[in-house]
């Protein structure tokens, strides 16, 4: 792997200089966009909007329009921007995981220390499983700041849970939702007992992305020659149903497959 980032996490007075590394990776199969007549690749310019000439990736500078002209920004001017912060990952405050949403986390990194920063490393990966708690802290990654989560992962690794900021999780208050009347009785009984039935220990070895597997087969049997039939998939109702028979049934369901 290669790091994206280096610098150093900051609690209280001490330093820890770690490396950055992406921690996930897309599972999608890779497409092509093709031209339809001849299926060669199309490829993507960047253009001058006025000129329609394209322009080379040196010659292509960043800039804000403030009011009605555009104000370019360079390297000197990225780095100006809270200059302490550009290489110190710095944890304001630890919390317990489970008091934050996960609406709020995005992408995942791991973290490895850098020379010298060994020791310190295993003392905050050792503290933050043993207190059970999680460090939130800044940094500048790429020209924003990002506000972050440090915690261990498997016991083994420092990971850091990129996280968003209040003010980008967008207001719902204009969605229709349920009005506040409480469901029947026997419904909600009913619905607890089958959360409670299918409710297991969280094992991500169960899950797996078939979605590109069943595309594999298809690209396979086309470069033979062959075409696989479509299922018809059964549409799903949006009329009003019997909610206590769907519940009866679903429960039925869960039984059977557990004998």
């Amino acid at each position: 792997m290669r790091a994206i980032w280096n610098g150093a996490i900051g609690f209280g007075l001490v330093n820890i200089p770690i490396k950055l590394y992406t921690a996930t990776g897309e599972s999608n199969i890779d497409l092509d966009m093709l031209d339809k007549d001849d299926l060669e690749n199309i490829n993507f310019k960047r253009v001058n909007s006025k000129t329609g000439k394209e322009v080379k990736y040196a010659d292509i500078v960043k800039g804000y329009k403030l009011e009605d002209r555009y104000i370019v920004l360079n390297d000197e001017d990225f780095e100006a921007v809270s200059p302490e912060k550009s290489k110190i990952l710095n944890i304001k405050q630890f919390v317990d995981i489970h008091e934050i949403d996960s609406a709020y986390f995005e992408s995942s990194y791991f973290l490895e220390p850098q020379k010298n920063g060994e020791e310190a490393y295993r003392l905050l990966l050792k503290a933050l499983i043993k207190t059970k708690m999680a460090g939130i802290g800044t940094f500048i990654l790429r020209e924003k700041e990002i506000l972050c989560l440090v915690r261990p992962y498997e016991g083994k690794i420092l990971m850091v849970n990129r996280m968003r900021y209040p003010e980008e999780i967008r207001d719902f208050s204009e969605l229709k939702l349920p009005k506040t009347k409480d469901p029947k009785p026997e419904e909600l009984k009913m619905a607890e007992s089958l959360i409670k039935q299918l409710a297991t220990e969280f094992d991500p070895e169960k899950y797996k992305n078939t979605y590109n597997d069943d595309l594999m087969k298809i690209i396979k049997a086309k470069a033979k020659g062959k075409t696989k039939k479509i299922e018809t998939k059964e549409e799903v109702s949006v009329k009003a149903t019997d909610l206590m028979a769907q519940l009866k049934a679903s429960l039925e369901t869960g039984k059977k497959k557990v004998g």
